[in-house]
């Protein structure tokens, strides 16, 4: 069990890549309190837990909400006492309807228009685009949400001065994707988590980022399937990650087994970005 007896939050951990590091966590004997914007979500998690449910809890909130946030994390306290991991997973890949398949169908027309020996006609044009209430939705889910649950986790950590935070960043990060507000709330969680890395280093508190590539989520779920293949053909392993994969990743990273990693990030993808 190299989580044994520790007590991990998982946020967004109703679904997805969350849900498969909860289960995970849960596998290798962590207490594992599993929060989501949806209540009956989080709860799904911890029953699927199997024996191991009885240690878990779900609590719902609202990443984005500070208040919210620091309700959550009283609630645990005062059930658990103390945090030993958090992973900051909660995520959206679109602010509004319909955001991604107008993406999808730019993308469709641009493959077609390269094709076709034309040349680009179809622009992106998404930023020129962007209303001011979705750039603001994406940050405050994304890297709000990472700063104000570290803000909270770091007050019961730094009480035993010890404890493993883990950030879910993206390979958006580096550019790799044509949505801006996604790829600089990923870009922005990666430099918070170097910046906080060496503040807290010298309390025994590590801090480090998973940058998946593309994984089979139902975030992605929603892609159409020229894009999909479009995707796998970038990717040098040929096929799109797991989310249990990216769960090994952070397993790792909350363990003992990463003790001398600290400021670093992961990146599961397939070898789509290498650097």
């Amino acid at each position: 069990m190299k989580l044994g007896d520790r007590i991990a939050l998982v946020t967004g951990g109703g679904s997805g890549i969350g849900r498969a590091i909860a289960l995970t966590f849960a596998e290798e004997g962590a207490r594992v309190v599993v929060n989501d914007l949806r209540a009956a979500a989080a709860k799904e998690t911890v029953e699927a837990m199997g024996p191991r449910q009885a240690q878990g809890r779900a609590i719902q909130a609202d990443v984005s909400d500070s208040g919210q946030v620091r309700a959550m994390f009283a609630e645990l306290e005062r059930e658990l006492g103390t945090l030993d991991i958090l992973v900051n997973n909660a995520g959206i890949a679109e602010t509004t309807p319909g955001e991604r398949e107008k993406l999808g169908a730019k993308s469709e027309a641009r493959m077609k228009e390269l094709a076709s020996g034309q040349g680009i006609q179809t622009h992106w044009d998404v930023t020129q685009e962007m209303t001011d209430e979705a750039w603001t939705r994406m940050l405050a889910v994304h890297l709000n949400g990472t700063f104000f649950c570290t803000r909270e986790a770091l007050k019961l950590m730094s009480r035993r001065n010890r404890g493993s935070i883990v950030n879910l960043s993206s390979v958006a990060a580096w550019g790799l994707e044509t949505v801006p507000h996604y790829s600089a709330a990923k870009g922005g969680i990666l430099a918070f988590t170097r910046a906080v890395a060496r503040e807290v280093g010298s309390r025994g508190i590590r801090v480090n980022a998973i940058c998946p590539g593309y994984i089979d989520t139902p975030m992605t779920a929603p892609m159409a399937s020229f894009v999909r293949a479009a995707v796998v053909a970038r990717t040098p392993l040929r096929r799109i990650g797991e989310a249990r994969e990216v769960a090994q990743t952070a397993l790792f990273l909350a363990s003992d087994d990463s003790a001398f990693f600290t400021g670093q990030w992961l990146s599961p993808n397939g070898g789509l970005f290498i650097g």
